[in-house]
């Protein structure tokens, strides 16, 4: 079977107003030429355009997919939270929650993005594709229930997985989640349900500032199903396959869901500027690379990626088209143009000896 790439152009018409980085221009702040949100359309745009330049894309069932109605996103957010960003779209846009600002018609570009992860997804479980990737923009994974923030309009992938439930395509599913930053809002939605698995490998103390924590686990029926595997600065290539291997593949493996859900984010790579992590292409590849080996083990290979941050756009393209090479098994490279320096450039053994023993700290506690 053929990989699902989903795309829709629209999706890069999504913008947040007149920021410098995460500040809005205003007093001090001076205007950037070609600066705004780091959440921009460029570094998926670039990713887009990258799998036609080197040819992967036409290996690829490239598609689009119909938004996401009323009915879909009430089965996560709730209609006064829909109302008012409805509003704010019809009358120019706004700032709708903490570094979440939108323009006129980012209600219908967010519910396209959501509409992105929900076919990706329903085609994976139908068995039409082996494994789907949606370029969903604007992100979802920091959105809860009745809060938009970090760029987060709405709840992509939990949206996505209230569907496939309600539609009979899945019982059990897993998110895994390695941008950089916590997966709050997907942790919020189903931190009480044992039907969804959710972890999250991220930089310690990044964003949210007050989420993310190890002892984070769960409550009630949930209680166990949610997983943070906090790293700090500067873990890279090594710590982050160190951690996979040793805490998230375990639990998946345990938990035996009927389909792997990663919220892939690019920002752990070494030069984005919301991120500190020292991940390289190679590091997005060999993580994809585990997860399909274990899909392959549990689930027969079903497994859906959706797009989340990732804000360099040089070098997340790079990351992108290492991630559509292994999930559709292409021949078709985009070697990365940093990789020697990047090596050079990984934590020392000093560095690795501490970020491994917070790893195994988990894993004691995990009894793992």
């Amino acid at each position: 079977m053929t990989t699902g790439f989903f795309w829709d152009e629209s999706c890069f018409w999504h913008g947040g107003g007149n920021y410098a980085n995460m500040m809005p221009v205003q007093g001090l702040v001076q205007p950037m030429v070609n600066g705004g949100l780091p959440e921009s359309p460029e570094s998926k745009r670039r990713f887009k355009n990258l799998l036609d330049i080197t040819g992967l894309s036409r290996e690829l069932a490239m598609q689009g997919a119909v938004p996401a109605s009323r009915e879909d996103l009430l089965r996560v957010h709730p209609a006064v939270m829909l109302d008012h960003f409805k509003a704010m779209s019809d009358a120019g846009g706004g700032e709708i929650g903490l570094r979440c600002p939108f323009g006129a018609g980012g209600y219908e570009i967010a519910a396209q993005s959501v509409g992105l992860s929900m076919g990706a997804l329903s085609s994976v479980l139908r068995g039409e594709l082996r494994n789907a990737y949606a370029l969903s923009r604007p992100p979802g994974h920091h959105c809860t229930q009745d809060q938009p923030m970090g760029f987060c309009l709405m709840a992509n992938i939990a949206i996505a997985i209230e569907a496939a439930l309600e539609g009979g395509l899945a019982k059990r599913v897993a998110v895994l989640d390695w941008d950089v930053h916590h997966g709050n809002g997907t942790e919020a939605i189903f931190y009480e349900r044992a039907d969804v698995m959710t972890i999250s490998i991220h930089q310690e103390n990044n964003f949210p500032i007050d989420k993310g924590s190890f002892e984070d686990r769960g409550s009630g029926a949930g209680e166990g199903f949610n997983l943070n595997i906090p790293l700090p600065p500067g873990a890279g290539h090594n710590s982050y396959l160190e951690a996979m291997e040793h805490i998230a593949l375990p639990q998946l493996r345990a938990y035996a869901p009927d389909v792997i859900i990663i919220a892939c984010g690019f920002d752990a790579a070494l030069i984005d500027p919301l991120g500190r992590m020292m991940a390289t292409v190679d590091t997005f590849r060999q993580m994809t690379k585990q997860v399909m080996h274990l899909a392959d083990d549990i689930c027969d290979g079903r497994l859906m990626m959706s797009h989340e941050g990732g804000y360099s756009e040089a070098y997340v393209p790079f990351c992108g088209h290492a991630v559509m090479q292994e999930l559709s098994g292409s021949r078709i490279d985009a070697p990365d143009p940093m990789a020697a320096l990047y090596e050079k450039r990984q934590p020392g053994a000093a560095h690795q000896r501490f970020v491994s023993g917070e790893i195994a700290q988990m894993r004691r506690a995990l009894a793992l």
